[in-house]
């Protein structure tokens, strides 16, 4: 039995007016209930931008202009490990909403603590929280 595959996704720190867009995944869904940044996973020889500007036109409806990459997470969860690419966002054009989440939020930086993220997040939330200690994301 080998490896499992890397499973790839690519997320989005939306920013507007100083506060960070964030959805909450459906009860039911894999961590059903947790808060997490918009953005899902990269199909197969798909450009990590378009891969970013689908998953946020089909999750909220909204077309992005990406603004730059901010920087890579690597996770395993118990089954498989898990590479995010983050990236920092401005929305072009349309309004958030949630088609794929149960609910959206726009919460400023030190709030972030507040709400339930995956233990992948949990790093790139200290660190825009400004509450980080220790290792920087890769």
């Amino acid at each position: 039995m080998g490896r499992p595959p890397l499973v790839q996704a690519a997320l989005a720190l939306v920013e507007r007016r100083g506060r960070y867009l964030i959805c909450r995944r459906r009860v039911g869904d894999v961590l059903g209930g947790y808060w997490e940044f918009p953005g899902g996973k990269r199909k197969a020889g798909e450009p990590w931008e378009a891969c970013l500007r689908r998953e946020l036109r089909e999750e909220l409806g909204v077309t992005v202009r990406v603004i730059n990459l901010y920087g890579r997470i690597r996770h395993r969860y118990r089954m498989r490990p898990i590479l995010f690419r983050v990236f920092r966002c401005a929305i072009a054009r349309g309004t958030p909403r949630p088609l794929a989440a149960s609910a959206l939020r726009w919460v400023r930086p030190r709030q972030l603590m507040r709400y339930r993220f995956p233990p992948a997040n949990r790093q790139l939330i200290a660190q825009l929280s400004g509450s980080a200690s220790g290792r920087a994301m890769i």
